[in-house]
């Protein structure tokens, strides 16, 4: 072999190990998703992830949850109440819609769950009939006080403002966002109010393929 064709053979094997390399970051990336589409569709992830307060919650048949061991499955958390008037009927019925269009795949791995901002009025009774509604597979969290969830929503940063409960007809000033828990049980990040249904039916797959 020529010192020509032994220069042309390493450049050549050099340009295919850095095609290789390339192809191999592209492809890598793919199974990540293209950040900017998730900001698009509102989905917010973080840098890094935040553990759960260690509280003790009420779900809809009455039995006990400690919300640290959500696990399993991705959570997405809605700080709302059964006796709200617009946000929180029109949020639960987006995500009825949005979860009847994701693949089947991808609905295995998510769970809606409804943390009541109103533990004076909803009780483990009120948010089941309610959930029905929507979808009888959500999830509905009350507390037997309005500060243990309070330190839950202020430990994923959707804070909300106790009502007045002497009022009749009182109603609770709280965030459209939505939370997102990973399956690990920690706070992977957030999905920013108005929910876009078509970006969020596209960009869900690939959030819920992050491991």
């Amino acid at each position: 072999m020529t010192r020509t064709q032994k220069t042309v053979f390493i450049l050549v094997a050099l340009i295919a190990l850095v095609l290789g390399l390339t192809i191999n970051k592209v492809l890598s990336g793919k199974g990540q998703g293209d950040p900017t589409a998730l900001i698009d569709a509102g989905i917010i992830l973080l840098p890094q992830s935040r553990n759960l307060p260690d509280v003790t919650m009420t779900d809809q048949d009455g039995k006990p949850v400690t919300v640290n061991e959500l696990k399993g499955k991705w959570s997405l958390l809605f700080f709302g109440y059964t006796f709200c008037p617009d946000i929180c009927p029109t949020t639960l019925a987006q995500l009825r819609q949005i979860k009847s269009e994701l693949p089947p795949e991808a609905v295995d791995k998510l769970q809606i769950v409804l943390v009541s901002v109103d533990p004076n009025r909803d009780t483990p009774k009120q948010l089941k009939q309610y959930l029905g509604y929507f979808d009888p597979q959500f999830i509905g969290l009350t507390a037997s006080s309005v500060e243990d969830i309070q330190k839950l929503a202020n430990a994923v940063s959707i804070p909300f403002i106790p009502a007045d409960t002497s009022k009749p007809n009182y109603t609770v000033d709280h965030s459209g966002n939505l939370a997102v828990i990973g399956p690990d049980g920690t706070q992977r990040g957030f999905i920013r109010a108005p929910l876009n249904n078509v970006k969020l039916v596209a960009q869900l797959p690939v959030m819920l393929n992050r491991k």
